[in-house]
């Protein structure tokens, strides 16, 4: 028996109200996942919820994605998230991202205790980056993978970082109580009490955003003339940088899109295995405050998010879904939020 319908809306109008729904319509949502019954929720259980407010809240703040939805559901093909992805930032010399672990770790300390392991490491060596594919233990292939990347501030110049410590050493943890006991008690036995989840859930959804100052306008300045991640990060914090529609032939999507007239990546993105292909949209735009050097607020239109499109095939080796990323790849994927000649 696979999760309760009524059991995973519940879990995920925690996080969005009465939008539950019609976010979970969106999705394919996986039949391999068994019910633990009405009062208990399981790590793959809160996952898959998570996953499936996170999927929503970026539709909320990317149109062109929301647009892509619709022609899904006029369709009556759901989406099949493969991987959400985030950025996150590491300061110099150890130094804490406010009130956050630095980099991946501020979400491994969600993504562990719900199931996750962290299934390879990818370079990102042109942007100063480093990606970690996060793929969930118990149902690797239904439930969406997170790819998480690394900004390393010390490999940028001094001016660089001071600007850096002072954008991201305002963060605040988006965590409460609740959260943090209910990620112990999954750590610890791999479910929660329904109640505990619902109460959890919130503010685990929460994290997954700006939690830091709004920033200097003359700090994100310096950092978006070194570096579009940085300045991506921080305008838009740790949201979803993207999300992915695993699709049966990313070539034509592709093609479908441009003839829709939304913004694409002019190719696509093939793997050294030959087995992952990837494209996506352009980031759509959105206006967000800065702080000028007078202490008045202005308003700058910047990149956003975006979204992705995925095909994967089978590995020969282990007869399985080709689940990696790549390096070459996911460095191509960024720079849709860079600038209108990636």
């Amino acid at each position: 028996m696979t999760i309760a319908p009524d059991k995973l809306t519940a879990l995920v109008a925690a996080a969005l109200g009465q939008d539950a729904s019609r976010a979970i319509a969106d999705l394919v949502v996986p039949t391999d996942i068994p019910d633990s019954g009405p009062d208990t929720v399981t790590r793959a259980e809160f996952a898959l919820a998570m996953t499936v407010a996170l999927h929503w809240g970026l539709l909320a703040r990317v149109p062109t994605a929301a647009a892509y939805a619709v022609d899904c559901r006029a369709a009556g093909r759901p989406i099949m998230l493969d991987h959400g992805a985030l950025r996150t930032v590491v300061l110099p010399d150890g130094a804490a991202t406010g009130a956050i672990p630095a980099g991946a770790a501020a979400f491994a300390r969600i993504l562990q205790p719900l199931g996750y392991s962290r299934a390879d490491i990818y370079p990102l060596d042109r942007l100063r980056m480093t990606g970690f594919a996060w793929c969930h233990d118990d149902f690797p292939d239904s439930i969406a993978q997170f790819f998480v990347s690394e900004l390393h501030v010390d490999r940028f110049d001094a001016d660089f970082a001071s600007a850096a410590m002072r954008i991201f050493a305002t963060t605040r943890d988006a965590l409460d109580d609740s959260a943090n006991a209910a990620l112990a008690t999954f750590a610890a036995h791999g479910q929660v009490t329904l109640a505990q989840a619902l109460a959890a859930m919130p503010a685990i959804v929460g994290a997954f955003d700006r939690h830091h100052d709004v920033p200097a306008l003359r700090d994100y300045e310096t950092l978006k003339a070194s570096s579009a991640e940085a300045a991506w990060i921080a305008t838009e914090g740790n949201a979803f940088n993207h999300g992915t529609d695993r699709v049966t032939d990313v070539e034509a999507v592709a093609d479908a899109q441009r003839a829709a007239g939304r913004a694409m990546k002019d190719r696509v993105e093939v793997s050294g295995s030959g087995r992952v292909r990837q494209t996506a949209y352009r980031a759509d735009w959105v206006e967000r405050p800065f702080v000028d050097d007078n202490g008045a607020q202005v308003t700058l239109t910047v990149p956003g998010s975006f979204y992705e499109f995925i095909d994967r095939a089978v590995d020969p080796v282990s007869g399985r879904l080709d689940l990696k990323f790549d390096s070459s790849n996911a460095q191509g994927i960024f720079k849709m939020t860079a600038s209108l000649d990636a």
